[in-house]
């Protein structure tokens, strides 16, 4: 007979609405891809009653953060929601005053966005590896130096802790909690239905290499910085680039650092491993077939590329992040 599991959502006045519906959605569709209700979901806010979005929506909050922890419901999952009330310290401040007693409760404990804010100042994530929204990564680094801050994650479990990056990485969260419930096939099912991906893995960068790094201003160089990706197995050398960009090497490669903010080989190197870690996680070739197929001659130049970037080997790294493998 599977279990009912309470899930308790803590909102607050500022929340983001989607990080609130993603995961609410996602873990509301298991119970029909199962058949049986195994989530029973439940919103509770400091103190019960009318709590407003972030967009100026409203909502009705039945139950209070301290009637959740101290009621007699077993709890299995607390889940933080992120928004802008995070930063309000009139708002926090409620919030993290109940979650403490709320969280012993809770089988596991759980953010989205920076919902991980309030969890690290709540003190619930000392020595624990967390993540959060990339514009709030270094923020939670420097204010609670007992976290151990993951930047460029999607989401992160460590033990009973499970934090996640922003907004639609929440999506991905409450998949993973699915999966870990329930098992792969459920969560496949659920992802189809809403048409996202099964499971980013949750070792992906919260951006790839191309968004991450500033665009040209310099068309030509520009042009270069798009064609890279489809491109990645050709001589990929100065000259060939410049060449490309129809000008000299010296210029080419200025320019592309004083507008990038990177080298012509970082940025190649960088899109390489980008490339090697999404074949890593979605195929079974051999590290030597995808050291080839990313642009390199031999798979130990991928080790060592590996190692330099992720201090990983790629064995290592298909292990933890392939699709079947468990965060």
């Amino acid at each position: 007979m599977p279990v009912l599991r309470t899930v308790v959502l803590v909102v607050y006045d500022g929340i983001q609405l989607i990080e609130l519906a993603g995961p609410m959605d996602i873990l509301g569709a298991a119970n029909t891809a199962t058949g049986t209700a195994v989530y029973r979901l439940v919103t509770a806010s400091p103190r019960a009653g009318v709590v407003t979005v972030d967009n100026g929506l409203t909502m009705q909050v039945e139950h209070s953060l301290g009637e959740m922890a101290s009621g007699d419901d077993e709890i299995d999952t607390m889940i933080v929601i992120g928004g802008n009330g995070v930063f309000d310290p009139a708002v926090s401040a409620e919030v993290v005053r109940e979650l403490p007693a709320l969280a012993r409760r809770s089988r596991r404990v759980a953010s989205v966005c920076a919902g991980s804010l309030l969890l690290a100042a709540a003190g619930l994530l000392d020595g624990y590896r967390a993540t959060t929204h990339w514009g709030s990564t270094r923020l939670l680094a420097e204010r609670f130096p007992r976290v151990l801050v993951e930047p460029d994650r999607i989401y992160v479990r460590d033990r009973s802790r499970w934090t996640s990056a922003g907004v639609t990485a929440g999506i991905d969260l409450a998949l993973a909690l699915v999966e870990d419930d329930h098992g792969t096939e459920v969560a496949q099912l659920i992802a189809r239905w809403f048409v996202v991906f099964t499971r980013r893995p949750g070792g992906q960068a919260q951006f790839s290499t191309q968004l991450r790094a500033q665009p040209a201003r310099t068309p030509a160089i520009r042009a270069v910085q798009q064609w890279l990706p489809d491109h990645l197995g050709e001589d990929l050398s100065v000259a060939v680039l410049a060449r490309r960009a129809g000008m000299s090497e010296r210029s080419f490669a200025r320019a592309f650092r004083a507008e990038t903010g990177s080298t012509p080989g970082a940025f190649v190197e960088s899109l390489r491993v980008e490339a090697a870690r999404r074949l890593l996680e979605t195929t079974d070739l051999t590290v030597g077939a995808i050291a080839r197929m990313v642009g390199y001659k031999h798979g130990e130049t991928l080790h060592r590329v590996f190692a330099r970037h992720l201090t990983t080997t790629p064995e290592r790294y298909r292990q933890h992040f392939s699709a079947g493998a468990s965060t």
